[in-house]
């Protein structure tokens, strides 16, 4: 039975955690897809904020390469993220994005990213990535 308890991880499980989201950003900001895809683990699912499921390590990559040629930089979350363990040396997380074009804010690119992370033996990885636009349908 996972235990929903515990309302954090342990600092140092969070302190590699924030590192590995300080690290997606880094490398999505340097355009550098491989680096990028490195942080999920080979089998990771990727859903893009318009829903494409990308599979695996080698799909992020390649879906990522030419998207990373645009103007498209990340806002760093800056710790701000919210870390729910699930079991021992697996985190969901759930955060804030934004991003500029070309340097510019839009805010209608905001999102709520969720990830789930996993200790491996290559350290933490990324095992899952949802990217939801946000919006309020109340109005």
């Amino acid at each position: 039975m996972i235990n929903f308890s515990m309302p954090t991880p342990p600092t140092e499980t969070a302190e590699q955690v924030h590192r590995l989201l300080h690290r997606l950003t880094e490398t999505w900001n340097d355009g550098d897809a491989a680096a990028y895809a490195e942080l999920f683990t080979e089998d990771a699912d990727y859903i893009t904020f318009f829903g494409l499921r990308l599979r695996g390590r080698t799909a992020i990559e390649e879906g990522h390469r030419a998207l990373f040629k645009q103007p498209i930089k990340l806002e760093p979350d800056n710790g701000r993220a919210d870390l729910k363990p699930l079991a021992e040396g697996a985190v969901l997380i759930v955060s804030s994005g934004g991003s500029t074009v070309d340097g510019q804010a839009d805010p209608s690119r905001d999102s709520v990213v969720t990830l789930t992370a996993v200790d491996t033996p290559d350290g933490w990885r990324f095992a899952s990535f949802q990217n939801t636009r946000r919006s309020d349908p109340r109005g």
